[in-house]
């Protein structure tokens, strides 16, 4: 078991999912049909032996509440560990004032009474596997203040522009931290995981509390990089950022590729999530489905193509989906074509017969629309 706790924290201020995140907060979004993005950093961990950990929710509470329950199914044990759900109602929607810390601030007795020295704090935005056992214990063995994680790119022109990116020495210090403007290829992505000691971890949001009410935590951090031990451990493996609907397409789609998901998945790092008892997916005569990830309790008589299609989906005859990314509940009437779209849960298409888009620009289709 780990001397640590851990902390999913919510989404940066410049990060903004058009359409999808209106219903809900980027960690309740559907993945890849059966998970939520929030079930990858708990599962992260859960396996690493974290089992107290505090999950902060900023706005539209209601779908991540329902889905993380008591947490018992994230392996969570049941006598010595505990999910515990803390909210921020500071500022408004969108406020610069509704950040990490003042969420941290507004719930900082929780954070004192926790019992464990060390904190490792997980986005509830980006997708990846991390033991953090054995990161927490190269931390200790570094003897640093704070540890960072980061993920080097080559795509950082066009991709992980609401991302923020570690300034690195020669020898893994980092001395600073901003943002990706674009202008440069190659980036280590920060993946907004911190491990430090508890007692620091609150100095810290105290301080930042007081010099400015629109600090993050990443702000504090940043200012400290001349004061403090800070350094950086390279991620290896799968790794996918959340922020902006294009890159919810791209996560999804990249994942329908085998090799590209045992970058991810592992027989022996299980991802947790909720699970429901719908009978297996049903596939007619008249249905074709290549290159898919296709959840169950679905019933599939049309064409399928290079999507994902979430739990309980029906696709009518003659229907042809391609490059799409199908939220559960949706159905695909008869005869219709629907290529390079996220379609959000419950809508149903039947009338439209023809919803197309260019996979560089996905299309949206709201939650519980009809066309």
């Amino acid at each position: 078991m780990a001397n640590a706790f851990g902390i999913v924290n919510f989404s940066g201020k410049q990060i903004w999912v058009d359409g999808m995140q209106t219903y809900r907060p980027i960690g309740a979004f559907s993945f890849l049909g059966r998970y939520r993005v929030i079930d990858f950093p708990i599962s992260n961990l859960t396996n690493s032996g974290i089992e107290h950990i505090q999950v902060y929710i900023r706005r539209k509470p209601r779908s991540l509440t329902e889905h993380l329950g008591t947490g018992r199914h994230y392996n969570i044990n049941s006598k010595r560990g505990k999910m515990h759900i803390l909210f921020s109602e500071n500022g408004v929607e969108n406020d610069i004032y509704n950040n990490d810390i003042a969420a941290f601030i507004e719930n900082m007795n929780c954070i004192e009474r926790v019992h464990y020295p060390y904190v490792v704090i997980a986005p509830s935005y980006m997708i990846y596997s991390m033991d953090f056992d054995s990161l927490l214990h190269t931390h200790i063995d570094s003897g640093a203040d704070i540890t960072l994680l980061y993920h080097s790119v080559d795509n950082a022109k066009e991709n992980y522009l609401n991302c923020n990116t570690l300034e690195l020495n020669r020898q893994k210090g980092v001395n600073g931290i901003e943002q990706n403007h674009g202008n440069a290829k190659n980036r280590n992505i920060f993946m907004d995981t911190y491990i430090l000691k508890k007692d620091l971890f609150i100095e810290l949001v105290n301080k930042a509390h007081k010099l400015s009410s629109a600090y993050s935590f990443a702000d504090i951090v940043n200012s400290e990089c001349g004061e403090l031990d800070i350094r950086g451990v390279a991620h290896r493996g799968y790794f996918a950022s959340i922020t902006d609907f294009k890159s919810y397409y791209d996560a999804n789609i990249s994942l329908i590729d085998f090799k590209t998901s045992t970058g991810l998945f592992d027989e022996n790092w299980p991802i947790y999530t909720r699970t429901n008892d719908s009978c297996p997916t049903q596939y007619f005569e008249t249905s074709d489905v290549k290159n898919s990830v296709v959840s169950n309790g679905c019933l599939i008589e049309g064409t399928v193509e290079n999507s994902i299609i979430g739990r309980g989906c029906v696709i009518k005859p003659g229907a042809v989906v391609k490059n799409s990314v199908i939220l559960p509940g949706v159905t695909i009437g008869k005869d219709v074509n629907v290529d390079s779209f996220v379609v959000d849960k419950n809508a149903r298409l039947i009338h439209e017969k023809s919803i197309l888009a260019d996979p560089s620009h996905p299309g949206y289709i709201r939650r519980d629309d009809t066309l």
